[in-house]
């Protein structure tokens, strides 16, 4: 079950990982781990223009909500939140922001970790990745190894 301080949203306004991270600083709580993804200028090789995100919103929101829940299951966090920018993003910028405070720093690291994995499988928002020579929709992650991840 979710708190009435956790938050996910999307958005195609520059995200702004500082506010992310800290608007809300529970007093149960001894650290937050914040995730800020971003675009990379080379993948697997290829040298990346820009991205394009997009997303059937209404159902991805249900899929954060539940992801949200879950993690308060399997970790010991207070509080969650989640931003994921969608529409044409640059190299550099931020396409998501994955906020966890906890009493202890490794619950935080674990549900962060968790979070963006689950999300990057199970949430439906997609990726256009172009380059110099064409385009490619990026599929979410299945369940892949660490040296897949590279």
């Amino acid at each position: 079950m979710i708190t009435e301080k956790d938050f996910f949203e999307l958005t195609t306004e520059p995200i702004d990982v500082g506010e992310v991270a800290r608007r809300f600083v529970p007093n149960d709580c001894g650290a937050t781990v914040a995730l800020d993804g971003y675009v990379r200028q080379f993948t697997k090789g290829r040298e990346t223009l820009y991205l394009e995100y997009e997303s059937y919103e209404p159902m991805a929101l249900k899929e954060m909500e539940k992801l949200i829940a879950e993690a308060h299951k399997q970790f010991e966090i207070s509080l969650v939140g989640i931003v994921h920018r969608l529409g044409r993003l640059e190299i550099g910028e931020t396409s998501v922001v994955i906020s966890v405070a906890a009493p202890h720093r490794r619950a935080a690291f674990e549900g962060c970790e968790w979070l963006i994995r689950e999300l990057k499988r199970t949430v439906p928002i997609w990726k256009k990745e172009i380059y110099a020579g064409g385009e490619t929709w990026v599929e979410g992650e299945k369940n892949l190894t660490a040296d897949e991840h590279r």
